[in-house]
Parts: structure tokens; sequence; C-alpha cells
């Protein structure tokens, strides 16, 4: 488990992290969502043991990282634009990471280069930045290490890479316990991953919470009422956290569970009804607005 206490960063008069406090479990996917500059990759340094905090405490497993080596060989940070030993290949990336990884995967590590169809004796620097990216994932998921931090890891990479390096975290999680942090601007391609979600904005946390929980407790209704008199007694005593109307088309998100709001709904005439899946995006500005942030002003899509 990673534990995150009342963390703070600072660059001069720039506050990158401000007083962050998170819980990571193990054999979960966490995603780290927020805007460039939010403060993903500053914490995700942190946690790698890269950068020391000014204040504030991060564990793994009830012991400190910061100049703890021991504890930083179950850690492996993969930039945002990872860099690789000036004409150097893929062969030497692997006697490097071996001397300081004890459980790097060397048979593993060749036999990915062979499927991901990267060159072991090619310069790196003539990979692709997708290429570099494939490697640096290739690196982490071979070094035996259990908590892989994800810096923008999907940037520069095609969809059907995307979904090979899914399916890779996907099996070491199951096979050797791997806990993924993935941090990205992009809720959407965190998405079907994710098994807890944590909102940065401007260097604090807005919001840290289950994904399942959260869809189970809010819901997305669209619908026509044959009287538009009825909206009233149906909404009465519902937590109403939207309702925007395009003609006589009602779509609410409402703050219930689905049996409660099903059994509102039944026994009023209705010219449509339908219950819809929330995405991500709808969840967190549904969330984010409860607490007075408007997120559409500053998430990405």
């Amino acid at each position: 488990m990673i534990a995150i206490r009342n963390l703070t960063k600072r660059f001069g008069n720039i506050t990158a992290v401000n007083d962050v406090s998170l819980q990571i479990e193990d054999r979960q996917v966490f995603g780290l969502v927020g805007t460039n500059g939010a403060g993903k990759s500053t914490l995700l340094r942190m946690v790698s043991g890269i950068l020391r905090q000014d204040a504030g405490r991060i564990e793994v497993c009830g012991e400190p990282v910061y100049d703890n080596p021991a504890v930083r060989q179950n850690i492996f940070f993969i930039p945002d634009d990872p860099s690789f030993f000036r004409n150097g290949n893929a062969e030497d990336i692997r006697r490097f990471y071996s001397t300081v990884y004890p459980e790097f995967n060397s048979v593993r590590f060749r036999k990915m280069l062979a499927d991901f169809s990267l060159d072991p004796k090619r310069r790196i620097q003539h990979y692709s930045r997708g290429m570099k990216k494939q490697l640096a994932v290739l690196c982490g998921v071979c070094s035996g290490a259990r908590y892989l931090l994800c810096d923008e890891t999907f940037d520069g990479l095609d969809p059907v890479m995307r979904q090979a390096v899914k399916s890779i975290f996907a099996n070491d999680m199951d096979d050797r316990g791997l806990t993924p942090v993935i941090a990205s601007h992009n809720l959407r391609e965190l998405e079907d991953v994710c098994d807890h979600v944590g909102l940065l904005h401007s260097g604090g946390l807005l919001l840290s919470r289950d994904l399942a929980s959260m869809k189970l407790g809010l819901q997305k209704v669209q619908c026509v009422f044959s009287d538009e008199k009825d909206s009233g007694q149906v909404l009465a005593g519902l937590e109403l956290l939207e309702n925007r109307t395009r003609g006589r088309l009602h779509t609410m998100i409402i703050r219930s569970s689905r049996e409660q709001v099903l059994s509102r709904f039944q026994d009023i005439d209705m010219v449509f009804f339908e219950l819809l899946p929330l995405s991500l995006e709808e969840i967190f500005i549904s969330e984010t607005e409860v607490v007075g942030y408007d997120i559409k002003n500053f998430i990405l899509n």
C-alpha cells in the first residue's frame, strides 16, 4: 500500500503539490487525473523517490521512500518522456536494470521485445516516440517492481498497443500483485481500466473515490413526461445534481440508487424513460460541482 499524508512540494514561489493526502491500495489500478500543471508528475516523482517532499510523508508498505533503496526496488517510474542511454540499445537497458532491480526478468524482457517488434540491437535514439514508450513499459513490467508509476504512459501509443499494455497490466496484477498508478489528463483513457480515481487541480486533491461506488451512487436518466406536471412529484425528495432539457426531453443526474430511481418513475405515465451509464467525465463533473468546483472549466477530454 502507498500512503501519502499532507504532502507538499514547492519550487521557489510555486507550490506544485499542496497538502495532498491519499491512499493507494494494493492490486488495484489507481488513476491520477488532472490538467497539465496540476501536480501529477511531481507527485509521482516524490512517490518514486526521485524528489524529496518539503512537507508530509510518503510510505510504501509502511516504510519511507526517499533515500531508501530497499523500498525503491519495489517502485518503477515511467516518465512522460522516457530517457535512455545516449547511443544505447534495448540490450544495454536490460543490463542496466538488471543491476538496479534484483527481480528483473531478462527472459521475459527479450521475449516481449520480440512480441512488440522492438529490435534489441537498434539504437533507442532511432526509435519513434511510441516505441520508446513501449520499451519503458516493458522495462517496468519486467523489473519485478510491485508498484508501476505511469506518467501519461498511453500518450504516443496507437490503439492496438494501448490495449496490449492494458492487458499486460491486468495479467501482472493477477500473477504477481502489480499495482499500476496511471497519471493522465484524459478521463476517457482511464475509464475502462481504473478501480479508483483521484483528481488533482492546482496542486491540491479535489476528489479521491472508488469508481464502482461512484457509479452505483449516481444515476443518469433520460425521459419525456406525458404530463410535465409529473416531474415535480417524481423528483421531490431526490437529490438532483443536474437537469438539462431539450424540448420535452429531460437528461438528469440523480444521486440515488438504481432501485430508488426506478421505483419513483414506475407509476408515472411516461412517453419515454431510460437509465443510462455515466461516463467518468460526467461523474467527476457532478461530484466536483457539489464541492464547489466547476470542473467543466478546466477538465480535458
